[in-house]
């Protein structure tokens, strides 16, 4: 009866496993995510703010 607790805890050890590193992942994917934006609404902000400074002249 031993075995099977330990067989049984082994699964849901590694079923909970996967579940927190999926989530731990989507969350690092999110986040790179979010910094490429960040990074690209800058390059297009500063590119236009120059576009329409050079415009006002």
């Amino acid at each position: 009866m031993r075995t099977l607790w330990t067989i049984l805890g082994v699964i849901a050890a590694v079923v909970i496993a996967w579940i927190v590193v999926d989530v731990v992942f989507s969350l690092l994917w999110f986040i790179a995510k979010l910094a490429v934006v960040l990074v690209v609404a800058a390059i297009v902000f500063f590119a236009l703010r120059s576009v329409f400074a050079r415009s006002d002249d």
